[in-house]
């Protein structure tokens, strides 16, 4: 690699922390490699991902970590810099990786490490792309999960049952702070399953969201989706109705704690996690904005007690998509709410919803 290459591609620590990741996320990932040759090469990648591609930290991080190990791995065969690095290499990474991860991660791995590459190529760190021959293995066509029109309707009436169990106790002002609460998160967890179905929207979507995201008069909702791509997403009354009775009664109830906290918690709160909550759409029970993980339990949790199938956030956004397409919803506007780049991504739900026609012609037509 020739100095002026090296000076114009080399990213100082600070631009790293600033516009990357947190020195506590990626640059952690990127300092666990031997060679300090790799670390800069992973600033520098982690750097372009998140200034020039717009990825999110978490994404950053992810490809980050893929990248990490295969270069470890790699230097266990004996490579010292990028340069050394040749597809067989590469391909014994891949044999490697067979036998310890499932097909799609695999995948995933691969292209993060083909991007690297590719990346460091047109940087001039390397002469060739050691990853451009590498062939992507074949995944199987997986339908995704989803629940029929009855199930759905069941996951809500659920989320509702939850409600009407802790109404009264807050009718009583002398009412136990755990009571209280109980309540505010069967607002929060109805309103929350009511939205991502009725939108569609991905569960980081729906962690991101803030109060002045809805536009309450048109029923719309504002999302930054991959990319830093904003879309405005409608949403119904039943949708509707569940958010203004989350914000009147529950989130107060929720955001007091943040303010009441215990000593130990209002050391931790700084000032800059406060401002986040008090935009927070949805809030956790001490306070703060709620995170993906928190959302994923609760999803879990109400689709046992309704006796549904058990999903994922992620299962009520492919049954939105289903059903809106077997409501008669063009192809191309699913993948506008959606948010997909492709239309190849939005057309399996048309395979689920064929799958369903079959199964329900099965079931009527007397000589099917």
């Amino acid at each position: 690699m020739n100095s002026d290459a090296a000076n114009s591609n080399t990213v100082s620590s600070n631009t790293v922390s600033s516009n990357t990741v947190s020195s506590d996320s990626t640059c952690s990932d990127c300092a666990s490699a031997d060679s300090a040759y790799f670390d800069a090469a992973l600033h520098q990648y982690a750097t372009y991902l998140r200034v020039n591609r717009g990825r999110a930290a978490h994404t950053v991080q992810a490809y980050i970590s893929d990248i990490r190990q295969c270069l470890i791995q790699l230097e266990h065969y004996g490579v010292k810099t990028l340069q050394d690095v040749s597809a067989a290499n590469l391909r014994m990474w891949m044999a490697w990786l067979s036998d310890n991860h499932t097909r799609s991660s695999v995948v995933r791995k691969l292209a993060a490490v083909r991007g690297f590459f590719e990346f460091c190529q047109d940087r001039h760190m390397i002469t060739h792309n050691p990853a451009g021959l590498l062939k992507t293995p074949k995944l199987p066509q997986v339908l995704p999960t989803v629940l029929d029109e009855s199930q759905a309707q069941q996951l809500m009436e659920c989320s509702e049952q939850h409600i009407e169990q802790t109404t009264s106790s807050t009718h009583d002002k002398a009412t136990e702070p755990t009571e209280r609460n109980d309540y505010a998160c069967a607002l929060r967890d109805a309103a929350m399953v009511e939205l991502l179905y009725a939108t569609g929207m991905r569960v980081s979507e729906l962690v991101s969201c803030n109060i002045s995201s809805i536009d309450w008069d048109n029923h719309m909702v504002r999302v930054l989706g991959k990319g830093n791509k904003m879309r405005v997403l409608p949403f119904g009354i039943p949708a509707l109705h569940a958010l203004q009775t989350w914000i009147d009664e529950g989130r107060p109830i929720l955001q007091a704690a943040l303010q009441v906290g215990s000593a130990r918690d209002k050391a931790t709160a700084d000032d800059a996690s406060q401002a986040d909550a008090s935009q927070a759409l949805f809030l956790g029970v001490r306070g703060r904005r709620i995170g993906v993980r928190q959302v994923r339990t609760i999803v879990h949790r109400l689709s046992h007690e309704a006796g549904v199938p058990d999903i994922a956030p992620h299962a009520l956004r492919h049954s939105a998509a289903t059903h809106m397409l077997d409501g008669g919803a063009d192809l191309r506007e699913v993948q506008e709410l959606l948010g997909h780049a492709s239309l190849a991504t939005t057309q399996r739900y048309t395979h689920v919803s064929i799958g369903q026609l079959l199964e329900r012609y099965d079931q009527a037509f007397p000589r099917a």
